[in-house]
Formats: C-alpha cells, sequence, structure tokens
C-alpha cells in the first residue's frame, strides 16, 4: 500500500507525516518517517519472537531498523509481576537510523505489570494498546495498581486502545481442537496481526516462519496463523483503529548490495566463520553457556560443514583450555564468555600470552559484578581485558561499535591474532549481541586474506652449522613467533606457562632474559598496526566526543542533534583499545575538552587521562541500558557550554 505525502506536518513523535487520504471504502492511511514500537509482556508471553517477527517483515520491506530485546534474568519469571516483564522494542524508519529510540511512539501492553513497568517512558500522546482481558483486580493488586488505569484517568494522556486480545484470539480459534489455555498461547500473533496491518508490515514471511516453525505440529502452525490473520483482520474492521501507517523503505540510507536483518551475536558468529575460512583453518570454539553469549555456541554448532567444530565443555577453565589446544594444533581457536567467565579464564589467556598462540577471547559483556545483571548491558570489562591477569601480560582488545559490525571486528581480531601470534580480546555487549539491525553481505572479494604459512623446517644455524628449529625466533617486523604443527618432524618443541628462552624456547629463570622476554611480548602488542583513528569535525569544533564500542550509536546519534541545533562538537570512535590508534594522542590534545560517555565509570577515560595527560570528562551510565540520545545530548550541551 503506497500513500502520496502533501503538507507535511510535525507528528507528536517528531516524525513527518503526510495529510490523511482516504480512498473509497477504505481507511485513511498517514506516512511517517519513523516509528518506535514496544511489545511487552510476562516473559511467556512471546514477545521476544512477536518483536523478531515484526523485525524480519520490517527488515524485508527495506526500512532501517534497531532493536533492544530486554528481559529477564529469570528463565520463567513470577508471572504478573514488574521483574517478570519482558519487552521488545523496534525502532524503524525510512531514513538512516542509529538507536533503538528514546521512547516509545506504540507500548502494546499484555498485563498490567507490563504496562507499569513501560508506561514512565511513553511521551504523552503515544498510543498504548492494552489486552483489558488481563485488568483482572487481582492482576491489578499485584503490581501496586489500587484502581484500574483504564478507568481512573491516569491515561487521558495518552491515545488508548483497550482490546480484548486474550478473549478475540480465543474466539478466533474455537474451531480447532484447543484448549482455551492453548489458544490463549497465540494472542501474541494476534497482536503481532494487529500491529503489521497498523504500520502495514509483509506478512507472508511471518506465515511461512510459522509453518516451518510448527512443521511437526500443522495443527498449531495453523492455529497461530489464524490467529495472526484475525489479528490483521480486526485492525481492517473495527473502529477503534481508524488510520493505519506507513512508514517507506529507507531507500538512500544503504549502498547498492544485498542486505538482511541480523543481530550481533549472529554477526559476529558469521565474522568467525569468514575469518576460519579466509584464513584457511578450521575454526574451534571451546565454550560453556553463559548470558549473553550462549547464541555464539549455538550458531556455530550449525556450521560443521564450513569445518566448524564447537566444544561445550563442563565449566568456563575447560573451554578456554579446550580453546588453547586447538591453537596448539593449527585452529583458529576462540572461546566465548561474559565478565564473569573471563574470571575464570584469566590464567589461561596469561597462558596464551606465554605460549604466544592465536586465541580469540570474546566476551559479552553484561552487568556485573559478580552474577550481576545477567541479561543487561554494560561496558565494565575494558580494564579487565586490559589488565586482569597476573604479571606483564599485555592482550590486544577491539571492540565492535553495532551489531552488524560485530562481523567486521570478528575479522580484525582475527587477523590481529593470526599475524601477531597473540590472544586477543574482542569485547561485545548484550546491547549488540541482542540488538539488530540491516547488515550489508559483502562479497567474498572484500574480505581479508587472512592466511598464515606454518614453520616448515628449520629457522636457525648454531655456531657449529647444525640448522635447527627455534620456536621462539622472531619475524623482525611483526615479533610474532613461528607457529609449528604438533608431528611436523623436526619442529618438536616445549610449551607451558613457565618462562622460555628467548628463541631457543628452553625453560629460563635467568633475570635478564624474562626483562627481554616481559618487554617483547609488550612491543609485540604496542607494535600491531591498526588504522588511524577518524575523526567527524565539520566546523572545527572545540569540543570532543569520544566513545567506544556500543555506545556508537547513541552518541552519534546526540552528536546529529546538537549539530541540528547549531552546536558545534567533533566526534571520534575507537574500535582498537589495546593499542591505541597511534594518531590518538594529537587527536585528544587537539580539543580543549574530551568527553567520554561510557556505560561503567568512567574506564577508558581512565586510559586516556594517564596515557595521554588531558583532562578528559567522563560521561557515564550503569543502569544495564543503553544512553538515550536525548540524555546524551543534553549531558554533551552542559559540557560544551560549561
Amino acid at each position: 500500500m503506497t500513500s502520496q505525502v502533501s503538507s507535511p506536518a510535525e507528528h507528536a513523535d517528531g516524525a513527518v507525516v503526510g495529510e490523511q487520504r482516504t480512498a473509497a471504502g477504505a481507511k485513511d492511511v498517514r506516512r511517517l518517517d519513523r516509528v518506535i514500537i514496544r511489545f511487552a509482556g510476562d516473559s511467556g508471553d512471546g514477545m521476544q519472537l512477536t518483536g523478531d517477527r515484526f523485525t524480519s517483515e520490517t527488515a524485508s520491506f527495506g526500512n532501517d531498523l534497531s532493536t533492544l530485546p530486554n528481559f529477564p534474568a529469570e528463565i520463567r519469571a513470577p508471572a504478573g509481576t514488574l521483574p517478570g516483564v519482558s519487552s521488545f522494542q523496534l525502532h524503524f524508519a525510512d531514513h538512516d537510523i542509529l538507536t533503538p529510540g528514546d521512547a516509545p511512539n506504540v507500548l502494546v501492553a499484555m498485563n498490567p505489570a507490563a504496562l507499569k513497568a513501560n508506561i514512565g517512558d511513553l511521551p504523552r500522546g503515544a498510543e498504548i494498546i492494552v489486552n483489558t482481558d488481563e485488568f483482572t483486580k487481582r492482576a491489578m493488586q499485584k503490581v501496586g495498581y489500587e484502581t484500574s488505569p483504564l478507568e481512573d484517568g491516569s491515561l487521558d494522556g495518552y491515545n488508548v486502545h483497550p482490546v480484548p486480545l486474550t478473549t478475540l484470539t480465543v474466539e478466533a480459534l474455537k474451531e480447532f481442537d484447543l484448549t482455551r489455555k492453548e489458544a490463549e498461547r497465540s494472542k501474541n500473533m494476534f497482536a503481532l496481526g494487529l500491529l503489521s496491518w497498523m504500520y502495514n508490515r509483509p506478512t507472508e514471511g511471518t506465515e511461512k516462519f510459522l509453518k516451518s516453525k510448527f512443521a511437526k505440529k500443522p495443527d498449531i502452525a495453523a492455529a497461530n496463523i489464524a490467529a495472526f490473520r484475525a489479528g490483521w483482520n480486526f485492525g481492517e474492521t473495527t473502529e477503534d483503529f481508524a488510520v493505519s501507517y506507513e512508514v517507506a523503505p529507507a531507500a538512500t540510507a544503504f549502498p547498492p548490495g544485498v542486505y538482511r536483518n541480523i543481530s550481533g551475536n549472529l554477526a559476529l558468529s558469521y565474522g568467525l566463520i569468514a575469518a576460519s575460512r579466509q584464513a584457511d583453518l578450521p575454526l574451534f570454539l571451546g565454550s560453556y553457556p553463559i548470558t549473553p553469549a550462549s547464541d555464539i555456541l549455538h550458531e556455530l554448532s550449525k556450521h560443521k560443514n564450513f569445518g566448524v567444530r564447537t566444544f561445550q565443555a563442563e565449566d568456563e577453565i575447560a573451554g578456554i583450555g579446550a580453546a588453547l589446544g586447538a591453537a596448539f594444533g593449527g585452529s583458529l581457536a576462540v572461546t566465548t564468555t561474559s565478565g564473569p567467565g573471563v574470571a575464570l579464564k584469566s590464567e589461561t589467556i596469561g597462558l596464551a600470552v606465554s605460549l604466544e598462540l592465536p586465541l580469540l577471547i570474546v566476551d559479552i559483556q553484561r552487568g556485573g559484578p559478580s552474577t550481576g545483571l545477567p541479561t543487561k548491558t554494560e561496558q565494565a570489562d575494558l580494564l579487565q581485558a586490559m589488565y586482569g591477569r597476573n604479571g606483564e601480560a599485555p592482550v590486544p582488545v577491539v571492540a565492535p561499535r553495532t551489531p552488524a559490525d560485530c562481523f567486521d571486528t570478528a575479522l580484525e581480531a582475527a587477523r590481529i591474532a593470526l599475524v601477531y601470534r597473540t590472544p586477543v580480546f574482542l569485547l561485545s555487549d548484550g546491547y549488540l549481541a541482542n540488538g539488530s539491525e540491516p547488515w550489508r553481505i559483502p562479497d567474498l572479494e572484500e574480505l581479508p586474506d587472512l592466511r598464515v604459512q606454518f614453520a616448515q623446517g628449520p629457522n636457525h644455524t648454531l655456531d657449529d652449522g647444525t640448522e635447527v628449529f627455534w620456536p621462539y625466533k622472531r619475524d623482525p617486523q611483526t615479533l610474532a613467533r613461528p607457529w609449528a604443527l604438533p608431528g611436523t618432524p623436526g619442529l618438536e618443541h616445549r610449551i607451558g606457562g613457565i618462562e622460555k628462552q628467548d628463541g631457543t624456547g628452553n625453560i629460563s629463570y635467568d633475570p635478564a632474559n624474562h626483562d627481554l622476554m616481559v618487554r617483547t611480548r609488550q612491543a609485540k602488542v604496542d607494535g600491531i598496526e591498526v588504522p588511524d583513528v577518524e575523526v567527524d569535525d565539520p566546523d572545527g569544533a572545540r569540543t570532543l566526543v569520544l566513545g567506544w564500542g556500543s555506545t556508537y550509536g547513541p552518541i552519534t546519534a546526540a552528536v546529529r542533534r546538537l549539530r541540528r541545533a547549531g552546536q558545534s562538537v567533533a566526534q571520534a570512535h575507537l574500535r582498537h583499545l589495546n593499542p591505541f590508534p597511534k594518531n590518538l594522542g594529537d587527536v585528544v590534545r587537539a580539543y580543549d575538552k574530551v568527553v567520554i560517555p561510557e556505560m561503567n565509570l568512567g574506564q577508558l577515560a581512565t586510559l586516556i587521562r594517564a596515557k595521554y595527560l588531558v583532562d578528559a570528562t567522563s560521561y557515564n551510565q550503569v543502569n544495564g541500558m543503553p544512553f538515550k540520545a536525548e540524555q546524551l545530548a543534553q549531558a554533551l550541551k552542559e559540557a560544551i557550554d560549561g
């Protein structure tokens, strides 16, 4: 369905809308340039599935999008309670966007808990679709409602659409041989159908998905499809929804190519597979399940046809131990975890530093300390990645900035590990891991050549003319030692955690040799070639906003807002955190003010202040959620004005 845009006006959410148009017998249709929708309900209501399906259809339609899943840590949190609320937020637009949005334009609340947990985020005038069947006296009392918010006037500032979702779903499925409880489970599909009608989303993909998901239970598949269609038809026929909306494809937001919707963990998984193929090495993952990294283990286990081997170990220590053994054996070795797992893996990471073998440590950061907030996001493992080992054990650190960028960052981490023979940290986080955005599928010609040359024979001649293999003889450019596959004749050598003699690899307790080896390992990391950091500064600003990792989207959105308001501000974003880009010192010293927003208490700011002696200012948030663009824009404005 298409519409003509004329006499653009400003919508309540800031989106541009066209005038209503009405065809004979049809409802009004308005065009928006962007919409933010949040689905919310109990963790058993299928909100993540509902949001994921709406996202998939939105991606196939061609909109730019960004998502924010948010769910409890418990597998099945107490029903009807505030801690048990699960939500999925989707921001989609006809232009380039960077964040899941600050405030939803539409809230779908499946019960009183979902309404109460999310109402504070809604701007006045937002649409609220509530499942009235769940607003029983007991359910409302459970979350502290003394009177019904649907009747006491507390929602008068919103456009409320009371819909008996459960009753309508059960009625739509009465022809199926289902119990009432079984039929009620499809109410999320009814809600999805209604929202798909409201925003003119394609429906074929969802119906195909349901047929595939319940292929072994065709009656359940048919019931879910019937509920989905009933929701669509309800929107089409009810008088309560007089207007539907269109958000045109983001035709000019993307370079030409083939795109798909992708989450950060999926992009990272594909990046690891691509790296192994480009390196012509088998991929080995040694891992122990941990939120929010487990999806990488799940995904890689599906790709044995690409030479991927996955090993679910009994604990974190065994997982990285197996991965390091695989690296010794000639694989591209990976271990995945989150902050608590990094603590357990730290001794073996130090062993990998000593052995000088390529190993990728993928840390999907979450709220801490200890078990902390397993399903919430944070950036608080940077100093742990930098220094969280005994002794001088330097490890390169890289961080992706968006879900799609996880693919490229995985390739870059593999490049560093393979070229420099070192373990490498990749710091993603829960926001990137579970969030999604469009990703342009690269051509094979665009991928880097990561092939390595294993040691083939002797590499050193003794004074008496004997040719021998020295396992710690280094490449003069990279300082990498040779990678010798076990079983290669003549290349037998020792490995282990006790200090080795430079060159020979023999055990050494010599103080001078230890000093040399410590300094050499540090020099190898310091000498890693990384691109210069790029600075976006169109008009000679005096304030620089410096970020890393997943803060890229909110920072960029905030900077855009400031510039539209006439403020002058520069922006730079780091992928390489150890070593820093060589030009970073000159960059940060060129500005009067440097502001560093982080989802921690100032870890990058600490590193920048220590290394470059600049008075960097921190702006910090540790509430388990990503920054909001408006909140960040206000903080940056205060920093500029101050």
